[in-house]
């Protein structure tokens, strides 16, 4: 199998980082180990290269008109420069993908954009749901990532390291606020997108930039000595955030109110989308298990599939689970049937045929 690779892929090399079969991409699970990477994150700044990521673009007049079926959050809430979180759901309720949708006003030609981000693992379902869906031939849809590069820049120190690179500040930009800039300093290099999101519960940004400015930056952030960061500390620094993974808590099998994600649904808005009426049913019954945080006593990591029990009944299953190098103790996610879901109830959690006592807590575990 040909992996895909990104075009900082060199750039790892130079590093040695540790390489994986990531979603059908070659990509770094660590460069000097994930405790440090994860703790540079946490007390100053680190960088992910993430072109991993799907980036779609659709351009047209009013392109939400055409795109609110595909969300059951009102997407009209968001004006030009502004994004948010939600899901694109199937026929019965089903979480097809979750995702980030930009909202970059009007571009080239006088054409309004939006752009959405999405997991790798999910990009060609994504895009094949929108193009059999849209229904709209004014509509340009395409791969926006075509050569380019998408970094995150994450941490307390990453807008004052994106300033002292670009000579740009971004104080202007709120929390998920977004733009497309052209910097004088690199006015050759094409223009860049800016937003204010990322995937660690740190301040930081995400930058889809070319080729070229990508490696620029990587230059950059290397000289001054800031920690490149894989997968492994990507995952765990989303799993103190308390942020899902799609494939882990987040599946078609799944719907947003079982995911503790409810917030994003806004039957009240009265549109019409794609799993609204099985929605409108689920809102109305008890759903049957909720996604919970867990604290496990002692050190062993509980992963994906691990049995929970309480007073000797399997109740749930781990979908997440990692040692914390910040709480400095394992934690982990997973489903539980919600009779049994209650805070600060004590659970089993099976871990290589060994029982080990929990707790379930909010699935924020790191509060900022």
């Amino acid at each position: 199998m040909n992996l895909l690779r990104s075009p900082l892929y060199n750039k790892y090399l130079e590093k040695s980082a540790k390489l994986i079969n990531f979603s059908g991409w070659e990509m770094p699970l660590s460069f000097s180990g994930l405790i440090e990477e994860h703790n540079a994150v946490r007390n100053s700044a680190g960088f992910f290269d993430i072109s991993h990521m799907g980036v779609i673009s659709i351009k047209g007049t009013n392109p939400k008109d055409s795109l609110q079926k595909f969300f059951p959050t009102n997407i009209y809430s968001i004006s030009e420069g502004q994004s948010c979180y939600s899901v694109m759901l199937n026929k019965t309720g089903g979480i097809i993908d979750d995702l980030i949708i930009y909202d970059v006003g009007q571009q080239e030609r006088n054409l309004t954009e939006i752009l959405l981000i999405v997991n790798s693992s999910r990009f060609d379902i994504d895009l094949k749901w929108l193009q059999d869906n849209l229904n709209n031939e004014k509509l340009q849809i395409s791969n926006a990532k075509e050569g380019m590069a998408l970094i995150a820049l994450q941490g307390p120190k990453a807008l004052d390291l994106f300033k002292d690179w670009s000579n740009y500040s971004l104080t202007h930009l709120k929390n998920f606020g977004c733009e497309y800039k052209t910097l004088k300093k690199f006015s050759d290099l094409g223009k860049i997108f800016i937003a204010k999101t990322g995937y660690t519960g740190e301040d930081g940004i995400e930058l889809l930039l070319s080729s070229d400015l990508a490696i620029e930056l990587w230059n950059f952030l290397i000289e001054k000595n800031i920690t490149p960061c894989g997968l492994g500390s990507r995952d765990t620094l989303r799993l103190e955030a308390g942020l899902s993974l799609y494939g882990q808590e987040l599946t078609e099998d799944i719907n947003p109110y079982e995911a503790g994600l409810g917030w994003i649904i806004h039957l009240e808005n009265n549109h019409n989308f794609f799993g609204k009426e099985a929605l409108k049913s689920l809102s109305s019954k008890k759903i049957k298990k909720k996604l919970v945080g867990i604290e496990i006593s002692g050190r062993a990591i509980a992963r994906k599939g691990c049995k929970i029990y309480m007073n000797g009944k399997t109740v749930g299953e781990i979908t997440s689970g990692s040692w914390s190098p910040t709480l400095q103790k394992p934690i982990a996610m997973g489903y539980i049937s919600l009779d049994y879901a209650d805070l600060k109830e004590e659970i089993e959690v099976e871990i290589r045929n060994k029982i080990f006592k929990g707790i379930i807590c909010n699935k924020k575990f790191l509060q900022k």
